[in-house]
Order: C-alpha cells, then structure tokens, then sequence
C-alpha cells in the first residue's frame, strides 16, 4: 500500500520483510554464569540515560528491571502479557495495553502500522525469544528489534526493548555489565544493522564473561 502523501512508509511493515531473511551471526559463545558481574549493566544504563531528571521514573524503571531479572529466574515464556506487567510499573500505570493506533518514533521518521494481526503477530515474534537453534546473542538482538518496530505501547517502548533484552539473556544465565554501546539509531529496514547488534551484543557477553572470569581468579 502507498503512504498517504507526506506520511513516512510502514517501517513495522519493512521490518517483517526483512525480519526473515536477515543472516544473523552463528557465534555461540555464551555460557552460563554461577554468579552476576559485579556490576549491573542494564540498571547502570538506565540512571546514566535518563538521568535525574525524573526520580520517580527513575525508580520505577528499575523495580521493572528488578520484575524481569524474577521472572527471567523462573523461565517464564517472554509474552505481551509478561511485558505488560512491567510496563504498568514503568510508567506507574493500572492498565496498559496494546496500541490501538499507528505509533512514531525518530521524531515521525519511522511509522509502525497497525492491522488487526498485530498483536498476534507480535506474540509469535516473542515466542522465537527461545528459539532453539539461533544463537541468544541473536535471538537477544532480534527481541530487542522486534519491540522497536512493532512499537506495541503507546509509551516507553525503548524501556520495553531494553528490559526485554535483559530478561532474554537473563533467562539462559548472562547478564551484561557493559550496556551502553548498544544504544544507537536503530532502524526497521537495516537487515546489516540487526545483523551488526547480534555481533555487537556477543562481544559485549563474552567480555562481561572474561571479567567475571578475572575477578574470580584475582
């Protein structure tokens, strides 16, 4: 379908197409870990980019973040319904649901459409978290992506992503205690960028290993 003239192109949609064809890496590098890095990556990541700006939010990201690492401990099965829950935390909501309107992001550069298979769709997508024989380095990026590009709240969707992201690794034992490098522009019809962040988030678990590695042995 053509865009309706001076509205951006479905970049849900440019996502879903190159979804399945992107060469994602076969590094298999992860192990599980005993114990947790020293340092906390991802709650590191979150005081550092939102800064004081809002406490409270603040706050509430970080008892998500806390939900997730649980449910991650449990080895929960990654759902909306799962990431609803620590959504209404993050944004201190009693509801929060499926959007039920087309979203924008990258200041209205990207669109993501919305039909009545979306969130379906979605669901699917969060169900391949665990997908057997993909690597986590990858299943963990394209997770990431797949919450960008479906954009599936009306509110806090990099905080989704990046809360995903964690349960994901979490889930299989690894935890970062680098995260800042992954945040850049990430964009829906980039199959080399999705590509490069699966590479991207190997390097940063396997040094996270080798310094947990280190600290044990000094």
């Amino acid at each position: 379908m053509t865009p309706a003239l001076g509205q951006p192109k479905d970049s849900l949609a440019d996502w879903l197409l190159i979804r399945p064809e992107i060469s994602w890496p076969s590094w298999r590098g992860t192990r599980l870990v005993s114990e947790a890095p020293a340092r906390d990556g991802f709650r590191n990541f979150f005081l550092a980019t939102r800064g004081g700006r809002d406490s409270k939010g603040n706050a509430r990201v970080l008892t998500a973040l806390d939900l997730a690492f649980a449910d991650a401990e449990q080895g929960r099965p990654l759902t909306f319904a799962l990431m609803a829950k620590w959504q209404r935390t993050v944004l201190g909501r009693d509801f929060v649901g499926f959007r039920t309107m087309p979203a924008f992001a990258k200041a209205g550069q990207e669109r993501y459409g919305l039909a009545p298979e979306s969130r379906a769709r979605f669901e699917r997508c969060l169900s391949e978290s665990a997908q057997p024989d993909l690597p986590l380095a990858s299943r963990a990026a394209r997770t990431y992506l797949d919450i960008l590009f479906f954009h599936p709240f009306e509110d806090g969707n990099a905080r989704a992503a990046m809360l995903a992201l964690a349960f994901v690794l979490a889930r299989e034992g690894v935890l970062l205690d680098q995260v800042h490098p992954l945040q850049a522009t990430r964009w829906a019809d980039d199959a080399e960028g999705a590509a490069d962040l699966a590479v991207l988030l190997g390097i940063l678990i396997t040094a996270a290993e080798r310094r947990l590695s280190d600290g044990r042995q000094s």
